[in-house]
Formats: structure tokens, sequence, C-alpha cells
């Protein structure tokens, strides 16, 4: 799967490791902004490394650099929050 907008995320390294988050812009082929929201998922809106990041294969319908509440919204409309919330384990090698 390749970065996309709207396309849901787990974090994989960083303090955030383990934590949803969703793409809300594409900086470059490295780079995109994410955001949890920080109040649903604990991730807040910063620049990422997508080899930091796993795709899954849920995206949710958002315009580009959406504000948390309508990302939040979107999610509470597909259902997902439940999803969102659930943390991951990571395993350090």
């Amino acid at each position: 799967m390749k970065a996309e907008i709207g396309r849901i995320c787990f974090k994989i390294a960083g303090r955030e490791a383990g934590q949803k988050c969703v793409i809300v812009g594409v900086i470059d082929k490295n780079f995109v902004l994410v955001t949890g929201p920080k109040n649903l998922t604990g991730v807040r809106r910063r620049k990422v490394n997508v080899s930091h990041l796993t795709f899954t294969p849920y995206k949710i319908n958002i315009k580009e650099n959406a504000s948390d509440e309508e990302v939040l919204k979107t999610i509470q409309e597909s259902g997902l929050m439940d999803f969102m919330k659930e943390e991951a384990k990571v395993k350090f090698e």
C-alpha cells in the first residue's frame, strides 16, 4: 500500500509506537503529515517518515490537511472508533 490521504496507519517507531494515526498530508516520497487525533489515540499532528509507519487496509474519506475535529468526526461516522483506540504490541528486535 502507498501513503495516501486518509489511510490509517500504525506507528512502529518513536515514543508513539503501537498507536494508530491517520495521514492528513503527503509531503514527499519519504515524509507524511499524520494526526491521531491526540485526544483519541495520543498521536499529535506531526511530520513522520513513512518507514516508521505500517499501513492498514482502512482508509477514511478526508480532505488534505483536515483538522483534528474533521478527522475525528469522519472516524466516528465510519464506525472505526474502537479500532482506533486499540493499541498494538510493538516487538523491538
